[in-house]
């Protein structure tokens, strides 16, 4: 272990608690960390510990190895509690980067004869502590993205819902513009509720699909065609004046597929298909 590393050990093992305290202090005194959180005691001893057990396991300059497995695991999991907290990536890096000022002043004091070994033993702390904050917002965007993946999965799920009608008649109300992942997001929902009703009708409204073009019809083509497959029929509503004639202009063919002006429309062929008759009551 060189004499940097050996120094920062000791420090670590010594002065734990004091450099605990000013770290906190530093990270709460500056507008990076002031009132994004409330102060992380926990989350700051037990990388304070890992970050000690890294020292004095090894090599000091080497982050991606074995020694530094426990810091990467505190971190990881500091970035992910931060992202789901909606905090940014910079206050959770300001928050490792400010570890740097009670060490740097400790090893000062450390090596206050001997200027070359302080210059050695902050640079190894600094490089350190940079590695960390690098790790810590690599993470960051991970779980962020991860965040938002799932948000964006909920959000198509609630956007593409299938609702049960009427007996053996099912509707999937579609809002907004049509892309492969919603299409077959809207084709396995509709497909799993054929099977779970036991309908032999469904009903695609598109009132809510702001335009039609080749990729939107080949979409709906390909989820009449799995639910025809699937023993059931299907009908298209929603099909508007504008529709209806950028279906033809550009030559889409939906020969075979019944299509409807509106939900009502198809609501009534449907319950006409299967057997009912709807009649006003005399008021």
């Amino acid at each position: 272990m060189r004499h940097e590393t050996i120094a920062l050990d000791e420090l670590l093992t010594t002065q734990r608690d004091e450099v605990l305290r000013e770290w906190l202090a530093e990270v709460t005194a500056t507008p990076a960390g002031s009132g994004a959180m409330e102060t992380p005691t926990q989350e700051a001893l037990e990388l304070l510990n890992a970050f000690r057990d890294g020292i004095s396991e090894g090599d000091g300059a080497n982050f991606e190895g074995g020694q530094w497995e426990r810091v990467r695991s505190v971190l990881q999991a500091l970035s992910q509690s931060r992202a789901a907290k909606g905090l940014s990536a910079g206050a959770t890096s300001h928050f490792v980067l400010s570890l740097k000022k009670p060490l740097f002043s400790r090893l000062q004091q450390r090596f206050s004869s001997e200027p070359s070994r302080a210059v050695d033993a902050i640079w190894v702390v600094s490089t350190l502590v940079d590695k960390m904050a690098q790790f810590t917002v690599s993470s960051y965007q991970r779980s962020r993205e991860e965040v938002i993946s799932r948000q964006q999965a909920d959000l198509l799920e609630l956007s593409t819902p299938v609702v049960k009608l009427w007996d053996g008649v099912l509707a999937a109300p579609m809002i907004g513009t049509l892309d492969s992942n919603r299409t077959q997001m809207v084709m396995e929902s509709l497909l799993q509720r054929i099977v779970d009703t036991g309908s032999d009708l469904a009903i695609i409204d598109i009132t809510g699909v702001p335009t039609v073009d080749t990729l939107v019809a080949q979409h709906l083509l390909k989820t009449v065609t799995a639910i025809r497959l699937m023993g059931a029929d299907c009908i298209i509503s929603g099909v508007r004046p504008q529709i209806a004639q950028t279906i033809v202009q550009l030559g889409i063919d939906l020969q075979g597929i019944t299509t409807k002006a509106s939900l009502a429309d198809a609501l009534a062929l449907a319950l006409k298909k299967a057997g009912y008759t709807v009649t006003r009551t005399k008021s």
